[in-house]
């Protein structure tokens, strides 16, 4: 899996630059449009909070787990809701966001929680954790499926019978290449080079091979509720998110200026910062090497 410091690497380097962007509480995944793209960004993400909400039949009083809370913006709106909500991540800069808005969240590994942990809940979220579960190095030794059924096998302590987990991740889509084409020295405008810039800008990270992967291994213990793909609004997502990065902002330009010592020395930094001129993932959502999926999750 991704590691602590692989997702500071993504994560906490953008905190306050993201923040600045998109708000306090910003959500950095799919939005939810349903079609109507002349939604804003904050309605098209309230639209699927109360997607995820009702999915999982919050109300008042409900206990929730949302497994890699980013900024916090789901537990945020259950709080709206009157549930009780728990979150954790590996950013520091999100976890540290997070409690300074009055959000409850720790830094943990995810995969890794018991009972013993937090006790129990009636639901469970992860809106963008499992495309950071399997590593790179992970699907080459030929462990992903058995990443994704640990996964499940702990999650399925954590809820009764009857409890749902929703989750949301990109997933390699019908047009992926094979592994060995996958190269920051392909064309700019090729699907290698976009599937290379994923990677750099999420170290640590290998996708599902798409929805059927992640059915397949939580089947044991799980049924799914309901699938929905998420790939066209993913892409929009993405543009209002390009069109806030932008947008001028004294002390947030005064950051990207302060990046550039780390841009003039370190390879690594180079290829994220790369991704400000392209966006991989809106390249790879409209070749369809990548698809998004939205799904719900009930214990059997």
């Amino acid at each position: 899996m991704a590691s602590q410091q692989d997702l500071d690497f993504t994560y906490t380097t953008i905190d306050k630059i993201f923040r600045l962007s998109v708000g306090e509480t910003g959500d950095y995944s799919g939005a939810m449009y349903n079609g109507d793209f002349s939604l804003t960004l904050e309605e098209a993400q309230r639209q699927k909070h109360a997607f995820i909400a009702d999915s999982l039949r919050v109300g008042k009083g409900t206990r929730i787990l949302d497994m890699g809370c980013g900024w916090g913006p789901f537990l945020t709106f259950v709080k709206g809701r009157g549930a009780n909500g728990r979150g954790v991540t590996l950013s520091k800069g999100q976890a540290e966001a997070c409690r300074a808005n009055g959000l409850e969240v720790e830094i943990k590994d995810c995969r890794l929680i018991t009972p013993a942990d937090y006790g129990t809940f009636d639901a469970v979220s992860c809106i963008g954790g499992m495309e950071h579960f399997c590593s790179v190095e992970q699907y080459q030794a030929g462990q992903q499926d058995q990443v994704y059924a640990d996964f499940f096998t702990k999650l399925n302590d954590l809820l009764p019978v009857g409890g749902r987990f929703y989750m949301q991740t990109m997933v390699f889509g019908k047009n992926m290449i094979p592994f060995e084409e996958i190269s920051l020295d392909a064309p700019k405008d090729s699907p290698s080079y976009a599937l290379a810039l994923m990677i750099a800008q999420f170290p640590g990270s290998w996708l599902p091979y798409g929805p059927e992967q992640v059915i397949r291994n939580a089947k044991p213990y799980f049924k799914l509720v309901s699938q929905s793909s998420g790939r066209l609004d993913y892409i929009e997502t993405i543009g209002q998110w390009r069109k806030r990065f932008r947008a001028f902002n004294l002390q947030k330009y005064f950051l990207y200026a302060s990046l550039l010592p780390k841009l003039l020395t370190n390879k690594p930094f180079q290829d994220l910062i790369a991704v400000f001129r392209v966006s991989p993932n809106r390249v790879c959502f409209q070749n369809e090497t990548m698809e998004h999926y939205r799904l719900v999750f009930e214990k059997v």
